[in-house]
């Protein structure tokens, strides 16, 4: 008893030695490097970003980021982007072919399966080797299943899953910044548009208040009292402001239907009406450096391309070693009719097949080599993409501060140049100067409103570029 015992013992812990070893084979080893994400120096705070941002900036919605502007036409339009945009479209195509790619490498980590049916009836000749039977005519009908399975004892299979599998998070990203950049491109034609029409209101108040000092100047015409270059002074700066309207309306139709087409639909069925006023933009938190890393997608899709790019390097570098292959079949085969039967059935183990390249000219070298300057470029293009995402929030901020101070100066210059002008139109009512006078004032004052409103315009637009740039506050 005690000798079976320690028989039995001895089969006990040779099994499982067995079992350890299979498993150690099975694991293998990984020929990829290990893997970090390439260090990028973030500064502690942005240098633009100083104290002349508001300490009660509006916060971001996560994902809704133009929400914060305030305005409910730009939210219609800017949900209708996911489900009717055609380029978000092909992005989320891009993105399940990547993940079809990814089932694909994930496919080679299990057993490959099929099943077979043959029939055949055929005769053999009698001058055949050794044929000293003669000829013979025979039926051979085969059914049963064999398998097949890839022992990835140096990491070939594994590393291709993890190379789709960051191909495939990339490809999210990818999708993440399509749709970023197109909801930011349809709020930028969208205050575009807006910009347009206050530039539309203000031009018709300019128009019909160039009309009234047209219709005083005909007056004062008839009565002797103007000149006739008064007259034709007047009837040019009315022309020139209505002809201004007309191309602004024109300008205004373009980003209408450049809308139209962001959000799928045919421009010619499309309108949205004229509205007056221009709400302040709101002022978008940009946070730290280190935190525009995790926001944008364009970074994160840069950082797993390089993921992407090192597991390739494992597959590369495998292909310098055995691939040992493991077959397995099985069924029933006959030459009568009779197929399925103990008698009848047949399997083998085998063959376990190690295949190796002796000589190729180097051209397995050669593609590690190239998935090595693979990696190289993404990791240059990662820091790349990281620098360039740094600049625009700078820019932006910069930018931003330029425009906030430009706008209070622009406010004093237009209270100016209104009150010139008025004081003009009623000195020259009173006889104390003549319409040329009226001119230079007129021009000056639409010349300043226009120039305010741009830079209202662009300071909305400088906002919806900060929440794009910081990654849309997702």
């Amino acid at each position: 008893m005690r000798c079976g015992s320690r028989r039995a013992g001895r089969s006990v812990r040779a099994r499982a030695g067995l079992g350890l070893a299979i498993s150690a084979l099975l694991a293998g080893c990984s020929l990829a490097p290990a893997y970090d994400v390439p260090p990028s120096q973030a500064a502690p705070a942005y240098k633009e970003g100083g104290p002349w941002q508001s300490a009660a900036a509006t916060i971001v919605p996560p994902g809704r980021w133009w929400e914060a502007f305030g305005d409910p036409v730009l939210s219609g339009l800017e949900d209708r982007i996911e489900r009717d945009n055609p380029s978000l479209a092909a992005a989320v195509a891009r993105y399940d072919e990547a993940r079809g790619a990814l089932g694909v490498a994930r496919a080679a980590r299990v057993p490959s399966v099929d099943l077979a049916v043959a029939a055949e009836r055929a005769r053999v000749s009698a001058e055949r080797p050794l044929g000293a039977t003669g000829a013979q005519t025979y039926n051979d009908i085969r059914v049963g299943p064999s398998l097949s399975y890839e022992l990835d004892l140096f990491g070939r299979v594994r590393n291709s899953v993890r190379a789709s599998t960051a191909d495939a998070q990339a490809s999210a990203a990818d999708v993440a910044g399509v749709r970023l950049g197109l909801q930011a491109s349809l709020a930028d034609d969208y205050f575009q548009m807006r910009g347009l029409d206050a530039r539309i209101v203000l031009l018709r108040q300019t128009v019909a208040a160039f009309q009234r000092a047209s219709d005083l100047t005909d007056t004062r015409h008839a009565g002797g009292i103007a000149s006739g270059i008064d007259v034709s002074r007047s009837a040019s700066l009315l022309q020139s402001a209505r002809a201004e309207l007309s191309a602004v309306s024109g300008d205004r139709a373009a980003f209408e239907h450049a809308i139209a087409v962001l959000i799928g639909q045919s421009p010619s069925s499309f309108a949205i009406p004229v509205v007056d006023g221009q709400a302040p933009p709101p002022a978008i938190p940009v946070g730290i450096p280190s935190t525009l890393l995790e926001r944008r997608p364009d970074i994160a899709a840069a950082e797993r391309r390089i993921a992407a790019a090192n597991a390739r390097i494992g597959v590369a570098r495998a292909a310098l070693y055995p691939a040992l292959t493991l077959g397995v079949g099985g069924g029933f085969e006959t030459a009568g009719s009779a197929v399925i039967g103990a008698s009848t059935g047949f399997w083998a183990l085998g063959p376990l097949t190690a295949a190796l390249s002796i000589f190729d000219g180097g051209a397995r070298r050669s593609r590690v080599r190239i998935s090595r300057g693979q990696y190289d470029e993404a990791a240059a293009n990662y820091r790349s993409t990281v620098l360039t995402a740094f600049r625009e929030v700078e820019d932006d901020l910069a930018r931003t501060r330029a425009a906030t101070e430009q706008e209070g100066e622009q406010q004093a210059a237009t209270r100016a140049a209104e009150r010139t002008r008025d004081l003009a139109l009623i000195r020259y009512r009173d006889g104390a100067s003549d319409y040329l006078d009226v001119v230079t004032a007129q021009t000056a004052a639409l010349d300043a409103e226009r120039a305010l409103l741009q830079i209202r315009t662009n300071r909305l637009r400088l906002a919806v570029d900060t929440a794009r740039a910081i990654g849309g506050g997702a």
